[in-house]
């Protein structure tokens, strides 16, 4: 590990980004390389063994950068592969989405009623349940959960429809269940999903408490590392191809201009 050594930051694709956004606001001097498997997505459709091969060799990619934190951007691979990470890591810390989110989500309800969207895999994992009813035994808290894999969500958040009526439509079809079951907190389980926040929050009460899993994740990070002196770092982002979308994509996840972008191949190992 270098004096110069990165923050790492690995997503599926593009939705990731959402937790750059925050690192940037919090940590605007470190440097970030960031990696998003665009040729493979979605992640969360695949099975679980495919999804542990893809982290593992996402891990090793960033891990040529020399990282000193490695941060699973995705909700799916922390859900099922985040013993895959850490034991590549070997020792290098790494955050996933799934522990920060829930750690906020206990501290935020006051009814313990506990709501919980996010990718078929990483609802059909239970990780956030488990997690949630660990945290909660641990703090002595008694909670009920409540899951929905919202799959459309994220072509919604890539197209840019956030504000469309099909947005709201879609939203209070996979949210009405939850509404009726009156929780008061809603775990955002995956990082496309807070562009979607307007239109979620305004399906469900406005007093139910969105939890941002990267947001949440990017506070840990900060008290986990203290903010470099480089006053402009440079930054580097990786993907594994380049959809025609990418570059508007990611500029109004992050909200400016994405620095830019190299191309990644996998053979037998990545190759630029």
């Amino acid at each position: 590990m270098t004096t110069d050594s990165s923050i790492g930051v690995f997503d599926s694709g593009i939705g990731g980004l959402t937790v750059v956004k925050e690192l940037f606001s919090l940590l605007p001097n470190e440097r970030i390389v960031y990696f998003g498997d665009t040729a493979r997505l979605p992640y969360g459709t695949k099975s679980v063994e495919t999804i542990r091969r893809f982290a593992r060799e996402d891990t090793e990619l960033l891990l040529k950068h020399y990282p000193k934190i490695i941060v699973v951007a995705c909700n799916t691979v922390s859900a099922v592969a985040l013993d895959v990470v850490k034991t590549l890591a070997d020792g290098i810390p790494v955050i996933g989405m799934i522990e920060p989110a829930c750690k906020a989500a206990l501290r935020v309800s006051t009814s313990g009623r506990i709501g919980i969207i996010g990718t078929e895999a990483t609802i059909a994992s239970k990780a956030y349940e488990i997690e949630l009813q660990n945290e909660a035994e641990r703090s002595g808290k008694k909670i009920e959960t409540f899951a929905k894999a919202c799959p459309l969500f994220v072509p919604l958040a890539e197209e840019g429809w956030e504000e469309k009526v099909v947005a709201e439509l879609i939203a209070r079809e996979y949210l009405d269940s939850l509404h009726e079951a009156h929780i008061d907190t809603l775990i955002l389980g995956c990082t496309h999903y807070p562009v979607l926040a307007k239109v979620i929050q305004s399906v469900m009460d406005a007093n139910v408490r969105l939890v941002n899993s990267g947001a949440v994740a990017a506070q840990e990070i900060k008290m986990l590392e203290a903010n470099s002196s480089k006053e402009k770092p440079d930054h580097l982002f990786l993907v594994s191809d380049i959809p025609r979308k990418f570059q508007s994509i990611g500029e109004r996840f992050l909200g400016y201009e994405l620095p830019k972008t190299r191309q990644v191949v996998y053979e037998d190992a990545w190759v630029v």
